[in-house]
């Protein structure tokens, strides 16, 4: 969970290990971020260090737009005061990929499309083809799912990932990247409390939920060997 609470922090540590990540400047608070925002390349979006879903992200096309969003009403304070200034990368296909690892294995990759906006929370509830749009699932008639299994992909990518994840000792990982048009792969984000899609799941014939059962399962059972063998511990 640490790594859930700062996306500073998870680009810090992605970095460290060798992904590319995006182009970012964290900004403390609002005073700053008109002028920081002139160090950018346009277009950029911005982004809460502390969030998920892709609540609080929006792209700017003009410095222009960015300035009355800053002095406007519409303007989103950050939980922790933290706003990020990231490269806007440009997506191959119009999709991100989500890597799913539980208990130190590879599960299945999805494809979010990012065409409807940036809110792409995987979760049944969470996926409408208006949630870009910023309109509640229960408001708003499903026309089809914005996630899908990406079927046959074994990108060296999955392997890194499961390093990463074993060297953090995190179990449950969900990892998002980007294939952009100039041929990187940039990995953006980190989902440790990670939610599954069921059209995802039918689509792959495996369980994210189930998976996760397992796991939790192991890890109680060795516990409580621990427990026996070393009573006082």
């Amino acid at each position: 969970m640490e790594l859930e609470m700062s996306k500073i922090d998870q680009h810090t540590a992605l970095r460290a290990f060798g992904f590319d990540v995006p182009s970012t400047v964290a900004v403390i608070g609002r005073h700053h971020l008109k002028a920081r925002a002139r160090g950018m390349s346009l277009p950029f979006i911005t982004k809460h260090n502390q969030g998920g879903k892709g609540l609080g992200v929006r792209r700017f096309d003009s410095l222009e737009d960015f300035d009355d969003y800053v002095d406007g009403p519409d303007y989103e304070h950050p939980v922790d005061g933290i706003t990020l200034l990231q490269e806007y990368l440009h997506p191959v296909g119009g999709y991100i990929t989500r890597v799913e690892i539980v208990g130190g294995q590879f599960l299945y990759a999805l494809t979010a499309d990012t065409r409807a906006g940036f809110q792409l929370c995987p979760a049944d509830e969470c996926d409408d083809t208006s949630a870009g749009l910023g309109l509640c699932p229960a408001d708003a008639q499903t026309a089809g799912s914005l996630f899908h299994w990406r079927e046959g992909f074994r990108d060296p990518i999955i392997d890194r990932y499961l390093d990463f994840s074993r060297f953090w000792g995190t179990g449950i990982a969900g990892f998002e990247f980007i294939e952009t048009e100039d041929r990187r792969l940039v990995t953006y984000d980190i989902n440790t409390n990670t939610n599954y899609n069921p059209v995802v799941e039918e689509e792959a014939g495996r369980s994210g939920p189930v998976a996760v059962a397992r796991y939790l399962a192991a890890l109680a059972r060795e516990l409580e060997t621990d427990r026996v063998v070393n009573p006082s511990a």
